[in-house]
């Protein structure tokens, strides 16, 4: 039995991959979602919100190698691993796509 609290198979490197569908989502959907708001001649401010929830996208994206080495440290050190500035920057980032779309449907009603 082997003394390492994980499985040597690529649990690790799934996990990564998934934060970095899920930035890469935030990411490309907010500036895409910002500049079709834009282009669709609404307020800036639903625009803003999208291109927020890129930004976000943008950081989580770039702390993805970063949180990958910290969380092979920790397993290796036995510790546990704190996943609380990505998850706020995830909630961060999906919160900013549904205030974007909130103000995006309000602002498209008929008066």
């Amino acid at each position: 039995m082997s003394p390492e609290p994980w499985d040597p198979g690529l649990q690790s490197e799934r996990t990564r991959l998934a934060w970095v569908r899920t930035a890469t989502a935030l990411a490309a959907g907010g500036l895409g979602a910002g500049g079709a708001a834009l282009r669709g001649g609404l307020p800036p401010l639903p625009a803003a919100a999208f291109v927020l929830a890129a930004l976000f996208g943008g950081i989580l994206l770039s702390r993805t190698g970063v949180r990958y080495l910290r969380v092979q440290r920790a397993l290796h050190e036995g510790r546990p691993l704190d996943h609380r500035a990505d998850a706020l920057l995830a909630w961060l980032g999906v919160m900013a796509v549904a205030v974007g779309a909130i103000m995006f449907v309000i602002t498209r009603l008929p008066q």
